[in-house]
């Protein structure tokens, strides 16, 4: 996913000179193509993160569109002040390519794992959060960055990710996307999620039981009237991600259910990383099943809730 990213940076910025692109000790072969075609619209500005926010920043606000890139942790703890003061306030041009979004950095341990990064830009005003499945929805979304007003966070996944989305219909920001129908539960998901989410449709529906899928690849700004629509004709509704079940996609779920106030109650499940530091080392895969981030656990849920519904029902 990474690396379509930073392929179509370099696609974008052939065709418009107004894109600059800065990393931030990325590595020598880091667009390496775009430094060579375009080097005065590419700087590699090292461990300075601030720096390259509010750098970034002030060529946004000269009329440029910037692609900054580093890894997710460092450019939300790290650069806090500068994007709410410089790019939010603004609302430059400014769009911010995180590296290993979630439990992505999983043998460096805590210090490099983005498990609050929605939260920490959720609550900004004027930030576009976006966590696109695979590359091919990667592909499809970044041309769309290019002209779109203010501040982007877009967070990325490992690479080397499952296909699971499809081009039958077009990428566009702030879009909730139906991947599949059913009235017994909704699952909302985000990101690399959305896999596991199908995995889970399948199993469940060989047991007679078919679930709504929403990929909410924009988790800011929320497309809340398709999030109403599908809570409020079903029951049983379960949001997973790679992230906190604090302040994250789960939390802007269970605040548009709290206010909505539907006539028929619900069972809401949040499916995330729980309220601590991981404290393993290992892979992506060993953390996300120690948190139960997983089919396994969708599908356990899910069954639990239909079953009291079937009951409430006769």
């Amino acid at each position: 996913m990474r690396k379509a990213c930073l392929e179509m940076v370099y696609e974008l910025a052939k065709k418009n000179e107004r894109i600059f692109f800065i990393g931030s000790d990325l590595g020598v072969e880091t667009l390496q193509q775009f430094k060579e075609d375009m080097p005065q619209r590419f700087f590699m500005e090292g461990v300075s993160e601030a720096n390259l926010i509010s750098m970034g920043c002030g060529l946004a606000l000269e009329g440029k569109i910037v692609y900054v890139n580093t890894i997710a942790t460092f450019l939300t703890r790290r650069c806090f002040e500068q994007i709410v003061l410089d790019a939010c306030l603004h609302k430059a041009n400014i769009r911010l390519i995180a590296n290993g979004g979630g439990l992505v950095y999983a043998p460096l341990g805590p210090t490099h794992l983005a498990i609050d990064d929605i939260a920490i830009l959720r609550a900004i005003p004027n930030m576009t959060i976006i966590a696109v499945a695979d590359a091919e929805e990667m592909r499809r979304m970044m041309p769309l960055t290019v002209n779109y007003p203010g501040p982007i966070y877009i967070r990325l996944a490992k690479g080397a990710d499952p296909i699971v989305t499809n081009d039958h219909e077009p990428f566009e920001i702030r879009k909730i996307f139906v991947m599949r129908e059913g009235e017994d539960a909704v699952v909302i998901t985000t990101g690399i999620t959305l896999g596991i989410a199908q995995k889970a449709a399948e199993a469940l529906s060989a047991q007679g039981i078919e679930i709504t899928i929403l990929h909410v690849p924009t988790i800011k700004p929320l497309d809340v009237p398709m999030i109403k629509k599908h809570c409020e004709r079903i029951p049983n509704i379960v949001v997973v991600e790679e992230h906190s079940i604090i302040g994250g996609l789960g939390s802007a779920i269970a605040e548009i259910i709290a206010e909505a106030g539907f006539e028929t109650p619900k069972s809401f499940k949040r499916i995330g990383i729980p309220d601590v530091f991981p404290n393993i080392y290992g892979s992506q895969n060993d953390q996300m099943k120690k948190y139960s981030i997983s089919e396994e656990n969708i599908i356990a849920f899910i069954k639990r809730a239909h079953k009291t519904q079937s009951k409430l029902v006769v």
